[in-house]
């Protein structure tokens, strides 16, 4: 387990920043923390990090105790609010993060290090501009060289702040695609985001906070629903066939003809659990001399479960992010 936290609770005099967070965090994948502001977001990551000491509660990162620096040796971070020199150029950031992190002068000087930070450079798409001053960087550009920055060690563990937020669509694009090669590594992403596209994209497994608490985590496939509800378009249906359909159905099962058409077409919508379940649906409708022209699984919007959630309690205080 990369991270597993049982409890966490941090309150400011002004309002509680997050509250009893139990989460864990499995190695390999690409994990989503998602809320409105003023959700706890950022007092969680803070805490895991070692930013911020816990009121109460405990964890453990790497095999470590939070706030351990020992657990923060494979870490890379990129923070929401960044500065560098920007007398600099990128390649001397770079190094002198390399510095920061403890190496020794004679490593950051290293033939390895210099292949390592034009590696980076290239994965986040700066490969011909490690030369240039900072000063001379657009926002998009000192994105992606916080973006080196946190992969220069070449962690195990990284943990992402609105790693996206300056950039275009191309760059967007070109982030989730690095997330996707970090995790095919065997990578472990922690991303805190308010960009939904991307969590959708690239997500495995997502948390949702909303007034410091943990209202919900599971997998993207659990969370919206995925293959839970299912649309089937057919011929030669009639409405005196649903009742026997409907009486032949599985537990946990539904279908409701949500459209019909003269010619006997229709628009089927099934609740069901598993393919498992279409499939006796499919052959039941067969039976009764239905042709099926398409099945889809049909998945909630991820921004559509984000408003629902974030909807909840909303007369409640509010929460410092």
């Amino acid at each position: 387990m990369i991270l597993q936290t049982q409890g966490l609770t941090k309150t400011y005099a002004s309002g509680v920043g997050c509250v009893d967070i139990s989460l864990e965090i499995q190695e390999g994948r690409i994990f989503g923390l998602l809320g409105p502001n003023g959700a706890g977001k950022s007092t969680f990551v803070k805490m895991v990090l070692g930013l911020l000491r816990p009121d109460a509660g405990s964890g453990m990162l790497l095999g470590r105790p939070i706030g351990d620096p020992e657990s923060r040796r494979k870490l890379g971070y990129l923070p929401e609010l960044f500065r560098f020199q920007d007398w600099l150029t990128g390649e001397e950031v770079l190094r002198y993060h390399a510095g920061l992190s403890g190496m020794k002068l004679s490593e950051v000087r290293s033939s390895h290090m210099a292949s390592r930070i034009r590696d980076v450079l290239r994965m986040t798409g700066l490969n011909n501009r490690g030369a240039d001053r900072v000063r001379h960087y657009s926002k998009g550009m000192q994105q992606r060289l916080g973006l080196a920055s946190a992969l220069l060690l070449d962690p195990a563990f990284i943990i992402l702040d609105e790693p996206s937020s300056a950039l275009d669509p191309i760059g967007r694009y070109e982030v989730r695609q690095l997330l996707e090669q970090l995790r095919s590594a065997g990578k472990t992403v922690f991303l805190n985001t308010h960009l939904l596209e991307d969590v959708e994209a690239v997500c495995d497994d997502v948390a949702f906070l909303h007034l410091g608490r943990l209202r919900a985590i599971g997998s993207m496939r659990e969370l919206l629903h995925v293959g839970m509800s299912w649309e089937i378009t057919v011929g030669g249906w009639q409405t005196e066939l649903a009742p026997g359909i409907s009486g032949s159905l599985l537990p946990g099962m539904a279908v409701e003809a949500v459209r019909q058409e003269p010619d006997g077409s229709a628009l089927l919508r099934v609740s069901a659990h598993n393919r498992e379940q279409i499939g006796h649906l499919n052959r039941l409708l067969m039976e009764v001399g239905v042709t099926l022209y398409e099945v889809t699984p049909v998945q909630d919007s991820l921004e559509q479960w984000f408003l629902s959630m974030s909807g909840a309690d909303s007369r409640e205080g509010g929460a410092r992010s």
